[in-house]
């Protein structure tokens, strides 16, 4: 610990940290605009500046460590001058639409204009960015509102370490795209969308599905069904001022029922479904392993559509490794129209299913030609609010309601994909029962090693006295691992590429923490909010009566009644798909070749 003086103050704070956070640490609030803590720390917008006894300009309180008997002002009449001028001068590069902008109400530029009493705009002058894209079914991009905070560049580069944007020219010319200029299309974007949960204004969004879903509800030819994803019913209350890590599983549901949807369906079913049919998937290759054949391990999971569009683009050697399981919402559309339609004796033509997922990745997915017709419209957590607010519904008064039937019904195995670690603890819970007849011995059923918001995690775990249709496995140690985030992901595939990886299963999300800090969630997100989620997502599953996927009654009725047996022909047919080799920059999509 060090001795400081802040404002006429004399605080102790540890060494080592800012400036900006030892003010906060003693409730002095220092406005900050580009600063994200552990994400982005380099001082581009300077709005943070606080004046340091014996420096002779003002210092930027975020990339500026404390020493010991440093004298710090931060709200003298000078950087007062200082903050509101250089908001101003971002503010003359700035489209100021802002009531047609969808980020109005929820700017981080205006409520920094608010907290800064700026009335004016002293400013005017020639515009440095125009652009405009809407290359891609995901991400929407206005450079006319780019403020050069640097944010989505840090975080796609450094966290993400997929570098498919970077800052582009010099001075006033300066923008944030591709290389080249060219759209996230034609470059290795995973349309992950970290970047549109950490820009603080309008520049950066997903793309909008909210009118396509409008469109369907009011088309009295369509059947419109919704399902919701794990990692959403701990996260959309923040969009109607609750505590982060609420649940609000029953009024998400009432919601849905009173915008018009005509079924409201769980993906977490679908969670359970995946977890039905990759397990075996990866018994299956176990079994054929030990018996001398040729097989890709270790097999990696397969849900998450930004995790799969890097792997395409970066390792499509390792394709041969993927589960070729769809991802959980993309089952349920594909059972939707077809098991599903057939009990309706409906036209599958004339089904619309809808998505809400915590991915803008997800967007994107549903566009595969693999894949083209199995789900019609996703929309983010932030789109779901949007559509509930526009509807004129009180959600806070809502009635806690219940899903749908066949598709409303889960288990908590399933309520925990929303979260790193999740899919591997929901497969091992069926797995080890499937191949000892015994529950995980392991307390409340948690695999304790790779729960948590690491961002690598390992576990093992070997299965004694094993059914006799799994002898091969008396015995045997399986190594898992888990991952979020795609540069830890890297990681992880480096080993299988050198032939060094010690592990049989992998599990990989796109997004650090996984869906619960999903390009499509609530802002901000952040590692203290992160971990609420978690928390809530966890205790999701342990007040559940069903706590593992082959429990689930609805489900064991869908396999009974149409796919007969997971992996089976009709099942595979359905609820399985295949890659592609995309090529670094998309070119192998791109062309005819």
């Amino acid at each position: 610990m060090i001795n400081v003086t802040i404002n006429g103050n004399q605080y102790e704070v540890p060494e080592g940290i800012n400036i900006l956070e030892a003010a906060k640490l003693n409730g002095i609030l220092i406005p900050n605009f580009c600063y994200l803590e552990g994400v982005h720390e380099c001082g581009s917008c300077r709005i943070c500046v606080v004046e340091v006894e014996g420096a002779r300009t003002l210092q930027a309180s975020c990339i500026t460590k404390v020493t010991e008997g440093m004298v710090i002002k931060t709200n003298t009449e000078k950087v007062r001058k200082a903050r509101k001028l250089l908001y101003e001068l971002m503010l003359s590069d700035h489209n100021k639409e802002c009531l047609s902008c969808r980020r109005n109400g929820s700017c981080e530029l205006q409520d920094l204009g608010e907290l800064l009493q700026v009335d004016e705009v002293r400013f005017e002058g020639e515009q440095s960015k125009a652009n405009v894209e809407f290359s891609n079914p995901s991400i929407y991009r206005d450079m006319s509102k780019c403020i050069l905070c640097r944010r989505c560049e840090t975080v796609c580069n450094e966290i993400q370490g997929v570098g498919a944007i970077s800052s582009q020219n010099r001075g006033f010319q300066t923008t944030i795209s591709p290389s080249g200029n060219f759209e996230l299309a034609s470059v290795n974007c995973a349309y992950c969308g970290q970047c549109t949960l950490v820009c603080p204004v309008g520049a950066l969004m997903e793309v909008d599905s909210t009118k396509a879903v409008w469109d369907a509800l009011s088309d009295d030819s369509k059947r419109v069904i919704v399902q919701t994803a794990p990692a959403i019913r701990a996260a959309l209350g923040e969009e109607f001022d609750y505590e982060p890590g609420t649940l609000v599983t029953g009024q998400m549901a009432a919601a849905l029922r009173r915008m018009g949807f005509d079924d409201i369906f769980d993906t977490n079913f679908a969670a359970d479904l995946t977890i039905l049919e990759e397990g075996t998937e990866f018994l299956t290759r176990m079994g054929n392993l030990l018996a001398g054949e040729d097989i890709k391990i270790p097999m990696i999971t397969s849900c998450s559509p930004g995790w799969i569009k890097y792997i395409e683009n970066h390792f499509p050697d390792l394709l041969g490794h993927l589960s070729t399981c769809k991802s959980p919402h993309m089952m349920l559309g594909a059972v939707a129209k077809s098991y599903y339609a057939e009990k309706l004796e409906k036209d599958p033509k004339d089904i619309f299913v809808v998505s809400v997922m915590p991915c803008t990745a997800k967007k994107f997915e549903i566009t595969r030609e693999e894949m083209i017709n199995d789900v019609d419209a996703v929309l983010t957590t932030r789109e779901l609010a949007k559509m509930i607010k526009e509807a004129g519904i009180d959600f806070k008064n809502l009635p806690e309601e219940k899903f749908d039937i066949p598709f409303g019904i889960s288990s908590g195995a399933a309520d925990i994909f929303g979260t790193t670690g999740g899919v591997m603890e929901a497969a091992l819970r069926t797995v080890y029962e499937i191949i000892t007849g015994e529950e995980l011995p392991f307390k409340n059923l948690h695999v304790e090693p790779i729960m948590g918001l690491e961002s690598i995690k390992e576990g093992a775990i070997t299965f004694e006295n094993t059914a006799d249709d799994w002898k091969a496995l008396e015995g045997k140690t399986v190594r898992v691992a888990v991952a979020s985030g795609l540069d830890n992901a890297r990681v992880l595939l480096e080993q299988i590429r050198e032939g060094t990886s010690p592990y049989q299963f992998i599990e990989i999300m796109c997004c650090p923490g996984g869906c619960i800090s999903g390009g499509g969630q609530p802002r901000p997100t952040n590692a203290e909010i992160r971990q609420k989620r978690l928390e809530a997502i966890y205790r999701e599953d342990e007040n559940k009566d069903l706590r593992k996927s082959h429990d689930n009654p609805l489900l064991m009725k869908l396999y009974e009644d149409y796919l007969e047996k997971p992996n089976s022909h009709v099942a595979h047919n359905i609820l399985h798909t295949h890659y592609v080799d995309r090529g670094r920059y998309n070119e192998k999509v791109n062309t005819d070749e």
